[in-house]
């Protein structure tokens, strides 16, 4: 069995539950998420509360909320995903700071032009928030679209992304 470490770190009056394998970080929850939305994501695990182990992840990501940084340099480790969810993962990674793409653009990248739902889906199971960046992705028409980590969340990001740009 996976062991995972995990904690929290708070930004802005809001916490987050973050989860690390030794290989990398490999969970951030939603704004004031719970336990469970944590063993949601990653089922059959092990999990370990400890603080130290996802210090660096938690001061990475409290410097890119605070706008002083803009790529993620620590790693990553996806844990689960099917191949297509990874490959919508993957593709999210490419979308350069400060900048968006659209749910058709992203099918279409990933060889599914017309899998915009599957798309969808794929960006809601992201496991990473603000790390694999789903915040980046817009409807079509320009509305904001949906976000697990909730549309002021998704504003907030899209907003510093731009003034720090």
């Amino acid at each position: 069995m996976l062991t995972i470490f995990y904690g929290s770190f708070s930004h802005a009056g809001q916490s987050f539950i973050i989860a690390a394998t030794p290989k990398g970080i490999c969970f951030v929850g939603s704004p004031d998420g719970t336990i469970s939305e944590l063993t949601t994501f990653l089922p059959q695990t092990k999990l370990v509360a400890n603080q130290a182990a996802i210090a660096p992840y938690s001061e990475s990501l409290t410097a890119y909320l605070d706008g002083d940084q803009a790529t993620w340099s620590l790693p990553i480790d996806i844990i689960g995903g099917t191949p297509f969810q990874r490959s919508v993962w993957t593709a999210l990674q490419a979308v350069p700071y400060d900048q968006t793409t659209t749910y058709s653009a992203l099918a279409a990248q990933v060889g599914h032009p017309t899998a915009i739902r599957a798309v969808a889906s794929a960006i809601g199971r992201n496991p990473l928030l603000m790390i694999i960046p789903c915040h980046r992705v817009y409807r079509k028409d320009g509305q904001i679209g949906g976000y697990r980590g909730g549309l002021e969340l998704k504003q907030t990001l899209h907003q510093l992304e731009t003034q720090t740009k």
